[in-house]
C-alpha cells in the first residue's frame, strides 16, 4: 500500500516540497521474477535480487561456502521488479515524475505497459517525466516495471562492439568477471582480491513518484558549499576571512520568475544563530542558486576527533516568492576548512630541515595534523544490507582506535548519506573517491557524459558534510595503470595518458572545481601531486607525474611486499609525505569461519578456505583457482614460519585456530612496525603526516587485509592500531643485520611534550639483564615531531648475552596538551622488542592467570612466572566483544585489568565464562584451550 507524504525526503537532508506530493515506492508491494527460470517471488525496495531470492528461500546464503560460485546463475540472468498497482495518484497533477536515487545498473523501465526509459549507471540519480503516460493510462493505479539486465552479459556485449576501446596487455586488471571498465557500477561487484564477484542487480536506493501542480517544483538534489571568502580548492584559505554559504537546488517543475532565497542557521539545540536573505540569486529552468556572507567568528569550528569539538549546525534554505516558501531544504552541516596541501616546500620549511620537493598533507582550519586511519571498503557485497547501526558500530571502532581519517576506497560505491552524517557527528574525515580503479576507462562522448552526470550528482549531494576531506579521481591510476602502459607499450603512453587526463582531469576535475570551493581534488590515489595550478582555466591542474628532482620528496606512497623476510626492515619501506595504503593479509578467526563454512572445512588449506581466498585472484571465471590462491596462502604460512613459533596442535580445530591467530599476529606486528616508521617520519626530512593502512573491515569471511572481521570482531591488528595510534608513542627499531638499535618518541600533539623514557632489559623468565646502557632518558618532543631517546649497537651493548633470551621493554610518559585544549595531560605508552625473532626465542611458561570480577565487570590477567608476549583474550561464538586492551605484553608479576564493550550478545552473558587467555608461549605447546565455537552450518 502506498503511503503519501506532503514532505519528501530528497537526495540529502530534508527537503520540504510545499507544492508537491510524493509517494515512497518502498511502501509499495513488489514482485521479482524471471519467466525463463519460472521464478516469481516477493520483492522489496531498496533491494538486490540476491536478497529477495534469499528471503524467498530460492537460494541459500550467498556467503555460505562456495556460493559465490554456485550462485553465478543469478547475475547472469535478468530480473524484473514489478510493483503492485500504485494507488492514489492525483488526476489533477500537472506533471508526474519517477525519481530513482539508484538503480543497479542496466535497466529498461515501463509504467502502464509503456517503455519510458533506460539506465546504465548505478551511481546516478534518474528522473523520468511520465506525465503523458500516466495521464493516458487505462487505470488510475499504474504498475511500474523495472527490468534489470545481467551486468556480466551486457558488459560482454559492450566490450565486443566494433571499434570498442582496447588497452595494452596487463593494463586492465581483471579479478573475476571481465569487462568491469565498461560499466558504471561498483567495480568490486565483479570481484577483487579481498572479495567475491556477486555482480548484484536491483533497485538498491530509494525511489519515489512525484506529482506537481502547474506552478509546483520538487528539489531532487542540492548543494551547500561553506568556505572562506576567496577560497578555491587546493589553495590555502585565509583563516580570518568571512564565511561564504553558497546554496543551490536542482529541481524539476516550475518556480516563479524573480524567486528569492532565504536562510536560517540554527545550532544543534535549535537556537537561531543567523538568518536573512541570500544574494546573487540565479534562477534557471533546473537550478536556483544564491549565497550569503557570515562574519568570521560568528560560528564555532568543526574539528576531527581528537583535534577539537564536532560543532554542528542546521542550515535551512528556502526558495521564496511573495514571502511564500516554495521549496525548503534543511541540512546538518558545519564550518571548517580542509585542504590537501601539495605546494612546494617553502624556504621556511627548508630551514627547519624538511627535504625539498612538495608537501602532501591535509590541513584542518589552517593547521597541519597527522592523519591516522585506515581504508574503508564496501562492508557488504549487498549495500541494502548496510544499515546506519552497522556503520555506527564500525565508526565507533574507528574512534576507539584513535583514528581520525578513513580513505573511502574507489571501486566500491559512493557513501550513503547516513555514513557522512555519522562521520560528521563522530569526527571522522572521509577521503572520498570516484568509483574508478585499477583500470583505464573509455573516453567516448557517451561514457564521459554518463560519468559527468554521475559526478555532478554525487559532488553536490555530499558537499555540505564537514567530514568530506577530499575528492580523488580513482585508485592506483598514476602509480600503477600508467606505469603498466609504459611497461607493456611505452610508445602508446602519450595516448593513454591523454585519455587518462580527459576522464580524470577534464571531466571529473571540472565537475569538482565547478561545484565546490571547499574540497580539494586529486586525480589519482596514489600520485606525486600536482606540478602547477592555473585557475584561469576550468581545469587548473598540471600533474607532476615523474617530473622529479633527485634528493627531493614528493607525494603519497603505498606499499605491498609479500616477501616477509624484509617485513621489519626500515630500508624496504617507502619514504614519502603520506602513506595512503599498506598491508599484508591474514586469516579471520575460527569463530568467523564458523559462520560461513562447515566444520569439515575448518583447516588451513581446505579447498573451501583456499577458494574463498581471493589473493591472488583467478583473473577470470575459473572456479578452481588453486594455483593462484596457494600463493597467497603460502605467503601467510611462510611469514608465520619465518618469524614465530610454528603451531602444531593435537586437536585439528585448535590447530586451525592457532594458525589463523598466528597470521593475525604477523599482520599486526608488521603494521605496527610500518605505522611507527611512518609516524617517526613526522620529524624526519620527509615530514610524513599521514598513515592509512589497508584495510579497516571485511566484506565477507575470508583471508584479507582487514583489521575488523565481517561480523565486527576485532582482529589482532585493530587492537594494535588502537595502541600505536595513541597521541604519544615510543618506538624501538632494531636492524638485526647491523645490530643498530634506536628508540624514538613520537607525538602528534601540536605543541611540545616533555617527560621521560625508561628502558628495561629482561630474560624471558623475567630476570633483569645487566646491560650497560642508560635506563632512563629525558624527553622533549616538539609538536608533530619525533625525537630519538636511545641509540646503541646490541653487538656491543649485549655482548655476552644470549639474544634469544633478551627482551627490551621501553616506556614513555610525557605531559602536553591536546589540540584546542588548555589542560595539561599525561600521555603514557609502552612497547616491547624481542631481540631475536620470536621463532628463536627461549620462551618460558609465563604462568598466565585469568579471573573476572562481577563487581568491576573487568577481567584480570597476571603473568606469574615470566614475560608474556602477545597476551590474547579470546571469546566464543554468539557475541561480539571489544576488549579495552588485547594483544599486549606483560612483565613477570605484572597484572592488567581489562574492561570490554559488547556490540551484540545472543548468549545472555554466558560468553564471560568461556573467555580464554593465551600468549605466544602457547603457540609452542601441543594443546590449546578454545572458547565455545558454534557452527552456523554443521556438517551434513
Amino acid at each position: 500500500m502506498a503511503r503519501w507524504r506532503s514532505h519528501a525526503v530528497a537526495a540529502i537532508g530534508l527537503a520540504a516540497q510545499v507544492t508537491s506530493q510524493t509517494v515512497d515506492l518502498s511502501t509499495v508491494d513488489w514482485t521479482v521474477s524471471n519467466p525463463d527460470l519460472n521464478v516469481s517471488v516477493p520483492g522489496s525496495l531498496p533491494s538486490h535480487a540476491h536478497l529477495d531470492l534469499l528471503n524467498a528461500r530460492v537460494i541459500g546464503d550467498p556467503y555460505y561456502g562456495l556460493n559465490n560460485f554456485n550462485l553465478r546463475w543469478v547475475p547472469f540472468n535478468n530480473w524484473t521488479y514489478t510493483s503492485a498497482p500504485i494507488s492514489g495518484l492525483s488526476s489533477n497533477a500537472s506533471s508526474t515524475w519517477l525519481v530513482f536515487n539508484g538503480l543497479d545498473t542496466f535497466t529498461s523501465i515501463e509504467i502502464c505497459g509503456e517503455h519510458i526509459g533506460t539506465t546504465n549507471n548505478q551511481f546516478r540519480q534518474w528522473l523520468f517525466d511520465v506525465s503523458s503516460v500516466v495521464n493516458t493510462c487505462s487505470t488510475d493505479k499504474p504498475v511500474l516495471s523495472i527490468n534489470f539486465g545481467s551486468a556480466p552479459a551486457i558488459t560482454e556485449q559492450i566490450a565486443s562492439e566494433p571499434g570498442q576501446e582496447t588497452w595494452p596487455f596487463s593494463v586492465e586488471i581483471m579479478y573475476e568477471i571481465p569487462n568491469r571498465q565498461f560499466m558504471r557500477k561498483e567495480q568490486s561487484d565483479f570481484g577483487w582480491d579481498w572479495g567475491p564477484g556477486f555482480a548484484p542487480a536491483g533497485p538498491w536506493q530509494p525511489a519515489y513518484v512525484v506529482q506537481l501542480p502547474s506552478q509546483g517544483a520538487y528539489v531532487h538534489n542540492s548543494l551547500f558549499d561553506i568556505y572562506r571568502e576567496g577560497q578555491l580548492p587546493l589553495l590555502l584559505p585565509n583563516q580570518s576571512a568571512p564565511w561564504v554559504i553558497n546554496a543551490s537546488f536542482d529541481y524539476v517543475g516550475k518556480l516563479a520568475s524573480g524567486a528569492g532565497m532565504n536562510y536560517t542557521l540554527k545550532d544543534i539545540s535549535n537556537e537561531t544563530i543567523s538568518s536573512g536573505t541570500l544574494s546573487n540569486v540565479n534562477l534557471t529552468d533546473s537550478t536556483i542558486t544564491g549565497s550569503v556572507v557570515l562574519p568570521d567568528g560568528s560560528v564555532d569550528l568543526w574539528w576531527p576527533s581528537g583535534l577539537g569539538n564536532q560543532t554542528l549546525y542546521y542550515l535551512t534554505v528556502d526558495a521564496t516568492s511573495a514571502n511564500n516558501s516554495l521549496l525548503s531544504v534543511t541540512k546538518r552541516t558545519a564550518f571548517r576548512t580542509i585542504i590537501l596541501n601539495e605546494f612546494p616546500i617553502t624556504d621556511e620549511q627548508l630551514s627547519q630541515g624538511i627535504a625539498p620537493g612538495n608537501n602532501w598533507h591535509f590541513e584542518i582550519n589552517g593547521h597541519e595534523f597527522y592523519a591516522k586511519g585506515s581504508n574503508f571498503i564496501p562492508p557488504d557485497a549487498f549495500w541494502p544490507r548496510v544499515t546506519p547501526t552497522r556503520i555506527q558500530q564500525l565508526f565507533q571502532s574507528v574512534i576507539d582506535a584513535h583514528q581520525n581519517m578513513l580513505r573511502v576506497w574507489a571501486s566500491g560505491a559512493y557513501s550513503p548519506d547516513f555514513m557522512y552524517d555519522l562521520a560528521d557527528q563522530m569526527g571522522i574525515l572521509l577521503w572520498s573517491e570516484f568509483e574508478f580503479g585499477d583500470s583505464l576507462y573509455p573516453v567516448d562522448a557517451d561514457f564521459l557524459e554518463n560519468v559527468r552526470q554521475e559526478a555532478y550528482y554525487q559532488v553536490r549531494r555530499v558537499n555540505h558534510h564537514p567530514s568530506l576531506a577530499l575528492w580523488a579521481g580513482g585508485n592506483e591510476l598514476e602509480n600503477l595503470e600508467l606505469i603498466l602502459v609504459n611497461n607493456s607499450a611505452p610508445d602508446e603512453l602519450p595516448r593513454y595518458q591523454a585519455e587518462y587526463e580527459t576522464l580524470f582531469l577534464d571531466t571529473l576535475g571540472v565537475v569538482v572545481f565547478n561545484n565546490t570551493h571547499s574540497i580539494s581534488y586529486s586525480p589519482s590515489s596514489t600520485s606525486n601531486g600536482w606540478l602547477s595550478l592555473d585557475f584561469s582555466k576550468d581545469q587548473p591542474i598540471t600533474e607532476r607525474y615523474y617530473n622529479l628532482t633527485e634528493g627531493s620528496v614528493y607525494g603519497e606512497t603505498d606499499f605491498y611486499n609479500y616477501n616477509s623476510s624484509i617485513a621489519f626492515n626500515t630500508s624496504a619501506l617507502p619514504v614519502g609525505r603520506f602513506s595512503n595504503e599498506f598491508g599484508y593479509h591474514s586469516m579471520p578467526s575460527v569463530q568467523s569461519w564458523a559462520e560461513a563454512i562447515s566444520p569439515q572445512d575448518w583447516y588451513f588449506n581446505s579447498s573451501v578456505v583456499q577458494l574463498r581466498n581471493q589473493h591472488y585472484p583467478p583473473g577470470d571465471l575459473n572456479t578452481s583457482n588453486f594455483r593462484n590462491t596457494s600463493l597467497g596462502m603460502g605467503e601467510m604460512t611462510v611469514a608465520v614460519e619465518r618469524w614465530y613459533p610454528i603451531p602444531s596442535k593435537t586437536d585439528s580445530v585448535a590447530n586451525f585456530s592457532a594458525w589463523c591467530h598466528a597470521t593475525q599476529i604477523f599482520q599486526a606486528d608488521f603494521y605496527t612496525f610500518e605505522i611507527m616508521f611512518y609516524r617517526r617520519g613526522s620529524g624526519f626530512p620527509n615530514r610524513q603526516l599521514g598513515s592509512l593502512y589497508w584495510q579497516l573491515e571485511d566484506i565477507w569471511q575470508a583471508p584479507t587485509w582487514a583489521g575488523i572481521e565481517y561480523n565486527g570482531r576485532w582482529k589482532v591488528l585493530h587492537y594494535k592500531a588502537k595502541d600505536i595510534y595513541q597521541n604519544a608513542i615510543i618506538s624501538p627499531f632494531l636492524n638485526r643485520t647491523t645490530g643498530d638499535l634506536e628508540v624514538y618518541v613520537t607525538s602528534d600533539l601540536w605543541t611540545s611534550a616533555t617527560g621521560s623514557a625508561n628502558f628495561s632489559w629482561y630474560a624471558w623468565d623475567g630476570t633483569p639483564l645487566n646491560v650497560s646502557l642508560p635506563s632512563t632518558a629525558n624527553v622533549n618532543v616538539g609538536g608533530l615531531n619525533t625525537t630519538r631517546v636511545l641509540a646503541t649497537n646490541i653487538n656491543d651493548s649485549l655482548n655476552g648475552i644470549d639474544v634469544s633470551n633478551a627482551v627490551l621493554h621501553v616506556q614513555t610518559e610525557v605531559k602536553g596538551t591536546l589540540p584546542n585544549q588548555n589542560t595539561v595531560q599525561t600521555f603514557s605508552h609502552s612497547n616491547w622488542l624481542a631481540i631475536s625473532r620470536l621463532q628463536d626465542a627461549r620462551f618460558v611458561d609465563p604462568g598466565l592467570t585469568l579471573s573476572y570480577s562481577n563487581s568491576t565487570r573487568k577481567f584480570k590477567v597476571t603473568a606469574t612466572t615470566g614475560v608474556a608476549a602477545w597476551v590474547w583474550l579470546d571469546y566464543g561464538s554468539g557475541v561480539i566483544v571489544h576488549f579495552d586492551d588485547n594483544a599486549f605484553w606483560l612483565a613477570k608479576g605484572e597484572s592488567r585489568e581489562i574492561g570490554y564493550t559488547i556490540q551484540s550478545d545472543t548468549t545472555s552473558g554466558q560468553w564471560i565464562a568461556g573467555v580464554t587467555v593465551q600468549s605466544m608461549y602457547n603457540q609452542t605447546q601441543p594443546e590449546l584451550a578454545l572458547p565455545p565455537i558454534v557452527a552456523a552450518y554443521p556438517d551434513p
